[in-house]
C-alpha cells in the first residue's frame, strides 16, 4: 500500500541488514546547552509560564525531557493531539489525572471540574451548582484548575504541542501568565506562528502582559553542534569537513531530520561518504529504513499514519480486516526498522514529520480509502469521537458526512461554553462547495453566534458576506446573518460598515426578541458618523417597543442598558435614575458579564459629558466585575477607560507610555484600538503643547484645573525650563504625526468619538504656529458634531475657534459658534463643555445674559 519509490543501493546487492541496537535510545543530546541552563534558572523560581517555541523537529520535546531528567519534584505532563475533540481543557485535565493521586485539601472551587473528571470524584470537592452566565461558568472552571494545581505545587507542568491545544486551554494559560499559581514552573511548547497566521496559544499569549510569558526560541543546528552529534552518533574522532557541510546543507541543521540521516549512516556502516547515493532527506531516510518490511507489514504502518501519531491496534485491526496477532507483529516490525519508538504507553511515530512522510508515501486513493474506513470503525465508538469522525470524513472526500460531524463537534464545543472551537469547526464546513444553501445558512448563523465573541471573525466576516450577496437567500436568514456580520464589523473597528449592516438586517428580523437588542446597538451615538441623534432617538424608541413586544427579559435589559448611554451622552439627568434602577435590579446582577460592560461603557458616556467622580465609581464596578468574571475580552476595555480617566483627571505621569502598551497590546481587539491611539495622540498633544508663550488653560484645553492638566505640582513653565525649543518641536511633530494617523483611520472606518477627538486636539496643537489650519480641523470637527446634535462634543473645537478669532482681532468670526454651543447645552448635565462655553465667553462676549 505503500509506494516504495525509486532507491539505489551499493553495487546494487541487497541492503545492509538493519542493526536494532543502534535504535534504541536517542542520538546523543547537543547543541542546546544555553537553553537548558535558561529553562533551569526560570524553573528554579516559580512561578513562572515558558513558551518554548520553534519549527516542527527542532527539538522542542527533546530539550524539555532533557530538563525534567534533571529536575527534582513533581512533574505534571500533558501533550496536546492534532485532532483534538471539542472537550475543554483535555490536555491540562490529562496532566492533572497524573497526579491526582498525590491531592491534598481542595478549595471547594475546584468542584467546577467533577463533571469533567468522574474518575477523581472520590478527591475532588462536590460540583457547584450551575451559573446561568456561560463567562462566568468558564471563568470558575478556569479557577477551579488553578486550585487543583495549586493543591499539586510546587511542580512542573509541562503541556507539548499548544500550537494544537483548544482555546478554553488556551484561555485558561493566558489566565495562569497574569494570576501565578504559587510555586508552580508552566513550560509549554509550541510550533512558531507562521507569518499571516496564527493559533489559538498565540492569539491567547498575545493578549498578556509583554512580562507575563518567558519566550525561549530554538532555532537550527550550526555546523560546530551537527559535527559534534555526527562524531558521536557515527562514532568517529573527527568526521569530514564535507560531510559536515552536507548534513548542514541538506538537513537545514533541523535536530530531528539530522538525527534520523545520522542514525541511518550508522546502521548502513562503512565510510558514509563513499556512495552519493546516501540519503540525506527524511523522506529518503525513512523509505532506506522501509525496505527491509513487506508488503503487508508497510500496508499496516500507512493505516498507522492515517489513524495519527499512537495507532490503536483494535482500530487499525477493524480497518484492516486482520486480527490483533498480525496487527502486532507489523508494528514491531516497523519498530524494529526505526519507524517507530515506545512511548512507554504503546508504539507511536518519534515525531509528527515522520507520520506526515510514511502518511504521504501512501497513494491518495488509498488514503482516502483508509479514511474512510477509519470513519467507518469510529462510527461505532460510545461517545461517537464526532472530531475525529468529521478529520477523517473530510479526508475521505465524503462532505455530507464531514458536515455532519464538523457540526456535531460545534454544537458539542457550544454546550461546554468553548465558542472558539465551535467556530473553527463550522468555518471547515463553509469550505464544502456542494452544502445546500439551507444547511449553509443554518451553519452560517451558527459560525455568526460562535465567532462573535471567538477568534475567528476575521475569518468568519468574509463567509457572510458572500452568503449575503446572494440575492435567493431567503428573509430571516439575510436577517439573521446581517444582524451577526455587523456586530462582526463593529468590533473589529469598522463602525460604518458594521452600523450599516445591522441597519440592513433590522427590517428581515422578525422574531421581536431579536429585533430588540438590534435596534439598541443602533441607538449607540457615539460609534458611527453620519447619523443625527434623533434617528438614535427613534431606533431607541423602537427597540424599546420590540422588547415588549417579546417579553424577553434579557432584550429589555440591552435596551434599557443602551437608553441609558444615549441619555448619557445628551447630557440628560434621567440616565443616573436608569442606571441606578438597573445596577439595583436581580436582572442585571444575573448577567455579570452584560453588568460589566454597562458599566465600562456608562463610565466612558460619563467621561465624555464630564462627570469624572461618576465615571471613576462605574469603572471601580466593571473593573472588579470583570475581574470576578475573568471575560478577559473587556480587559482592554477596562484599561482605555481607566487611562481617559487619568488623563482627564490630569495625572499625566506615565501616561503616554502605558497608553502605548495598551494600543500595542491592543492589536487583537480593534474595537478598543482606536479609541486607545486616539487617547495616547491626544495625551502627546497635551504634553508636548506646553511651549514658550503659551499658557496652561489656552494650550490645554477645557476641563480640570491647570495643575491638573500639566501633571501633578508642576506649571507650564516649570515644564517649560525643563525642555529645549528642539524637544518641544519633536514632541510636536510626533504628536501631529499620531493625530493625524487617527483621523486618517478614523475616517476610513467612521468613526465619529475618536475622529471628533483627534481633529480637536490636532487643532489645539496647531493653533500658535498654523491658525488658519487649526481652524481648518476645529471646523471640521464642528461639522461632523452638527450633524450629529451632540453640540457638548464640540466644547474644545469651539474653543479653538474662539481663540483663534480672537488673535486676529475678530472675535465676532466665532460668534455664531459659540451661540450654537450654547444653546445646544442649554438645559444639558454637560460640565465639560459649560467650562469650555465659559472660556470661549471670554474670547467671544454675549451680546445677552448667559443663562449661568
Amino acid at each position: 500500500m505503500i509506494d516504495s519509490g525509486e532507491e539505489k543501493t551499493r553495487g546494487g546487492g541487497s541492503p545492509t541488514p538493519v542493526r536494532p541496537e543502534r535504535l534504541r535510545g536517542p542520538v546523543e543530546f547537543v547543541g542546546r546547552a544555553t537553553e537548558l541552563a535558561q529553562l533551569h534558572r526560570l524553573v528554579a523560581t516559580p512561578p513562572c509560564l515558558i513558551l518554548l517555541e520553534g519549527e516542527p523537529g527542532i527539538g522542542k520535546s527533546r530539550l524539555v525531557a532533557e530538563l525534567l531528567a534533571e529536575l527534582p519534584g513533581r512533574h505534571l505532563v500533558g501533550e496536546c493531539d492534532d485532532v483534538p475533540e471539542p472537550f475543554p481543557l483535555g490536555v491540562l485535565l490529562d496532566a492533572i489525572r497524573g497526579g491526582a493521586d498525590r491531592l491534598g485539601p481542595l478549595n471547594p472551587v475546584a468542584g467546577a471540574l467533577a463533571p469533567l473528571l468522574p474518575e477523581l470524584a472520590d478527591v475532588l470537592p462536590n460540583a457547584p451548582p450551575p451559573l446561568t452566565d456561560p463567562a462566568a461558568e468558564r471563568h470558575r472552571l478556569l479557577r477551579a484548575v488553578a486550585a487543583v494545581l495549586a493543591a499539586l505545587s510546587p511542580a512542573t507542568l509541562l503541556l507539548e504541542d499548544l500550537h494544537w491545544a483548544d482555546p478554553a486551554t488556551c484561555e485558561l494559560l493566558a489566565y495562569l501568565s497574569t494570576r501565578p499559581v504559587e510555586g508552580l514552573a508552566v513550560v509549554l511548547t509550541a510550533r512558531t506562528a507562521t507569518p499571516g497566521s496564527s493559533t489559538p496559544i498565540h492569539d491567547a499569549l498575545a493578549r498578556t502582559p509583554p512580562w507575563s510569558v518567558t519566550r525561549v526560541a530554538l532555532g537550527p543546528l550550526d555546523a560546530a553542534d551537527v559535527h559534534r552529534l555526527a562524531a558521536r552518533t557515527l562514532r568517529l574522532d573527527d568526521p569530514p569537513q564535507q560531510l559536515t557541510t552536507t548534513l548542514l546543507d541538506r538537513t537545514a541543521g533541523i535536530p530531528f531530520v539530522v538525527e534520523e540521516v545520522l542514525r541511518t549512516l550508522a546502521e548502513r556502516g562503512g565510510d558514509p561518504l563513499a556512495d552519493d547515493s546516501v540519503p540525506f532527506v527524511l523522506r529518503d531516510v525513512l523509505l532506506w529504513r522501509m525496505r527491509p518490511l513487506d508488503e503487508a507489514t508497510r500496508e499496516v504502518l500507512g493505516a498507522a499514519a492515517v489513524l495519527g501519531m499512537m495507532p490503536d491496534q483494535r482500530i487499525l485491526a477493524s480497518v484492516l480486516s486482520l486480527d490483533r496477532v498480525a496487527i502486532g507483529a507489523a508494528l514491531t516490525a516497523a519498530h524494529r526498522a526505526g519507524l517507530l519508538h515506545d512511548a512507554g504507553d504503546g508504539l507511536r511515530f518519534r515525531h509528527d514529520l515522520a507520520r506526515q512522510v510514511v502518511y504521504d508515501l501512501v497513494p491518495r486513493e488509498s488514503r482516502k480509502w483508509l479514511h474512510l474506513r477509519v470513519a467507518r470503525v469510529l462510527e461505532q465508538e460510545l461517545p461517537r469521537p464526532v472530531a475525529q469522525l468529521a478529520h477523517h470524513y473530510r479526508r475521505a472526500g465524503s462532505g455530507a458526512d464531514f458536515v455532519r460531524n464538523a457540526e456535531a463537534a460545534a454544537d458539542l464545543a457550544t454546550e461546554r461554553g468553548d465558542d472558539a472551537t465551535a467556530a473553527s469547526f463550522l468555518l471547515q464546513t463553509m469550505d464544502i462547495a456542494e452544502l445546500p444553501r439551507p444547511v449553509r445558512v443554518r451553519l452560517a448563523a451558527k459560525l455568526g453566534r460562535s465567532a462573535i465573541d471567538g477568534l475567528s471573525q476575521a475569518e468568519a466576516i468574509p463567509v457572510l458576506e458572500r452568503l449575503l450577496a446572494d440575492r435567493r437567500l431567503p428573509p430571516g436568514a439575510r436577517g439573521e446573518l446581517g444582524l451577526v456580520l455587523g456586530r462582526m464589523l463593529r468590533q473589529q473597528g469598522e463602525a460604518l460598515r458594521g452600523y450599516t449592516e445591522i441597519e440592513r438586517a433590522v427590517p428581515y428580523l422578525r422574531a421581536p426578541r431579536r429585533k430588540a437588542p438590534a435596534l439598541a446597538v443602533l441607538a449607540a451615538p457615539d460609534t458611527v458618523v453620519g447619523r443625527h441623534v434623533d434617528e438614535h432617538l427613534a431606533r431607541c424608541a423602537e427597540a424599546e417597543t420590540a422588547a415588549t413586544a417579546s417579553g424577553d427579559p434579557a432584550a429589555h435589559l440591552a435596551v434599557r442598558i443602551a437608553r441609558a448611554s444615549l441619555l448619557l451622552e445628551l447630557g440628560d439627568p434621567a440616565a443616573w435614575a436608569i442606571i441606578a434602577e438597573l445596577r439595583a435590579s436581580a436582572e442585571l446582577a444575573d448577567r455579570p458579564r452584560e453588568h460589566a460592560r454597562a458599566c465600562l461603557n456608562w463610565a466612558q458616556g460619563a467621561l465624555h459629558a464630564g462627570h469624572p467622580e461618576q465615571a471613576e465609581a462605574l469603572l471601580a464596578a466593571g473593573r472588579a466585575l470583570v475581574d470576578e468574571t475573568g471575560y478577559e475580552r473587556l480587559a482592554s476595555l477596562v484599561e482605555a477607560t481607566e487611562l481617559s480617566l487619568d488623563r482627564a483627571a490630569g495625572r499625566l505621569d506615565g501616561l503616554v507610555e502605558r497608553l502605548g502598551r495598551l494600543v500595542a497590546n491592543a492589536e487583537r481587539m480593534p474595537v478598543t484600538l482606536l479609541d486607545a491611539r486616539a487617547e495616547l495622540a491626544t495625551v502627546l498633544a497635551l504634553v508636548a503643547g506646553t511651549g514658550p508663550g503659551d499658557t496652561a488653560e489656552g494650550r490645554n484645553g477645557a476641563g480640570g484645573t491647570t495643575e491638573g492638566r500639566n501633571g501633578a505640582g508642576s506649571t507650564a513653565e516649570e515644564r517649560n525650563d525643563l525642555r529645549s525649543a528642539a524637544e518641544r518641536r519633536d514632541d510636536v511633530q510626533a504628536a501631529e504625526r499620531a493625530l493625524r494617523d487617527v483621523v486618517a483611520d478614523a475616517r476610513r472606518v467612521g468613526a465619529i468619538w475618536p475622529l471628533v477627538q483627534a481633529l480637536s486636539a490636532l487643532a489645539r496643537l496647531l493653533l500658535v504656529d498654523r491658525p488658519d489650519e487649526a481652524v481648518g480641523h476645529a471646523s471640521e470637527a464642528l461639522s461632523l458634531v452638527r450633524g450629529k446634535g451632540v453640540l457638548a462634543w464640540a466644547a474644545e473645537a469651539v474653543l479653538v475657534l474662539a481663540e483663534a478669532a480672537a488673535a486676529t482681532g475678530e472675535p465676532a468670526r466665532a460668534a455664531s459658534a459659540v451661540a450654537e454651543l450654547e444653546a445646544g447645552i442649554a438645559g444639558r448635565e454637560a460640565p465639560l463643555a459649560l467650562a469650555a462655553l465659559r472660556r470661549c465667553r471670554e474670547f467671544v462676549p454675549a451680546t445677552g445674559k448667559l443663562p449661568w
